[in-house]
């Protein structure tokens, strides 16, 4: 019916201006499939012409209504090569025409995907998210994401088109998870293309391009928290915009650094990150999501805020020593424990879990449990590039005084370096860990964490 608009009787008029397109459609379809469709064509001064309905809509893309009227018509949607902003041109229309359903799902499919659409779009998506009041739980939910992984936005070529209300929010907000002095730094590269004329050498400037620049930034001025940075960044990266700042403030900032137990006159709240993991290898907690639930095995947990573990940093590499010795010094007979990898050059990480002790009292140990899993991501970037397998629980865990963790006969460290073993011999399934047979893997670092259960 869709296709031949055979026996049509209603004529949808869609956009406006250079984004327009006309449907020609069935008021039976239209009534039973939307509350909203149905108050319109039961109206009686609805306009008609030619005995057929005439419905116009012009804050709605042709293309968005596109793909709703074929969910009208067949149940089904498909939001195959979508972009993130032409779902929420969807959502937003599907909620308008009171079309419930459909906007669970987009909304569902947007919260699903939305690391990649935020990626390829952070500045754009932010946009119609905050600026549609429809959608509260998307807003906040955006905001969360951009606050607990900031490079989405602070790191895309996009950041400067940011508008300044949206900027404002985000700066205002105690758990954006991003150094303070990367927060000046985004500022200021904000600030800059406001304004083109301004010279990028601020050395070159004059009063009235300093007083130009001051009123660009005047009202993020007091959302940065100076006190979180450190005496050497602000010489050397804020000092030099000095004049930007109140003299207020810049005596108070000295007193602080000079002046121990000194307490600011501006009364700033610090950062406070919702999710707080100390790791250079992972900077997403939906990584440690996964590993909550593998640990669980139930799948339970959809977000870091409601796992029931806390991951505590024992033991890195690069910063505690990479030698045996330092890892048994650190990890011994501390618990549960997840062990991850980096491997240089890529953005993959292996690992697995250990639910005993490590142990180094006795040269050769070998411990059984079907508890202890090995893990893959082929791009720590992309979560559902996750992979595990649980160990059959024979030799899962092996301890040996002069190794490091040793998972089955699979992955084991010796030597000051890892290696993979193509013979599972029964101890954990194959996960696809591409590193050829016994060949060193050339690590970038790696990472051992305490698993503990919160206490509520």
């Amino acid at each position: 019916m869709l296709k031949t608009k055979t026996d049509y009787n209603v004529i949808i008029q869609i956009g406006k201006e250079h984004n327009f397109k006309e449907f020609h459609v069935h008021s039976n379809i239209l009534r039973f499939r939307s509350e909203y469709f149905n108050e319109i064509l039961s109206a009686e001064n609805i306009e008609k012409k030619d005995g057929k309905y005439i419905v116009k809509k012009q804050n709605i893309t042709p293309q968005a209504f596109d793909t709703i009227l074929k969910y009208l018509y067949t149940g089904h949607i498909n939001f195959d090569n979508k972009t993130g902003t032409e779902l929420l041109d969807i959502m937003i229309a599907s909620d308008e025409l009171k079309l419930k359903q459909l906007t669970k799902i987009t909304e569902e499919f947007i919260i699903e995907n939305y690391q990649q659409f935020l990626q390829n779009d952070p500045v754009g998506i932010l946009q119609i998210v905050y600026y549609n009041k429809s959608l509260v739980n998307l807003q906040e939910f955006c905001l969360e994401t951009i606050c607990s992984d900031p490079k989405v936005l602070f790191d895309s070529n996009k950041f400067i088109n940011l508008p300044a209300p949206l900027l404002e929010i985000i700066l205002n907000r105690d758990d954006l998870d991003l150094a303070e002095i990367k927060v000046w730094e985004s500022l200021i590269k904000w600030g800059l293309a406001q304004e083109r004329t301004l010279d990028q050498d601020v050395t070159k400037w004059n009063q009235d391009n300093f007083s130009q620049f001051q009123r660009i930034l005047y009202k993020f001025i007091p959302l940065i928290r100076f006190c979180e940075i450190s005496s050497e960044d602000y010489i050397n990266k804020v000092k030099p915009y000095k004049k930007i700042l109140s003299k207020e403030l810049r005596d108070d900032i000295l007193k602080f650094h000079m002046l121990p137990g000194y307490a600011s006159i501006f009364k700033i709240s610090p950062r406070c990150p919702k999710y707080q993991f100390d790791s250079v290898i992972i900077d997403r907690s939906d990584c440690f999501v996964f590993f909550a639930n593998w640990i669980n095995k139930k799948g339970e947990y959809d977000n870091f805020e409601t796992i029931p573990y806390k991951f505590n940093l024992l033991y890195r590499a690069s910063r505690d020593g990479n030698t045996a010795e330092a890892f048994h010094e650190k990890c011994d007979n501390k618990g549960a424990t997840i062990v991850i990898v980096k491997i240089n050059g890529t953005e993959q990480i292996i690992g697995g879990y250990n639910p005993f002790d490590w142990d180094s009292s006795r040269y050769c140990n070998y411990k059984h449990t079907t508890d202890s899993f090995m893990f893959l991501f082929t791009d720590r970037k992309n979560i559902k590039s996750a992979k595990a397998g649980y160990s059959s629980g024979h030799a899962s865990i092996g301890c040996y005084q002069n190794n490091g963790p040793i998972f089955g006969h699979y992955l084991y460290y010796s030597s000051s370096t890892w290696l993979v073993s193509g013979d599972h011999s029964g101890n954990y399934p194959d996960i696809n860990i591409p590193i050829t047979l016994f060949k060193n893997t050339n690590f970038n670092d790696y990472e051992v964490f305490q698993v503990m259960k919160k206490s509520y």
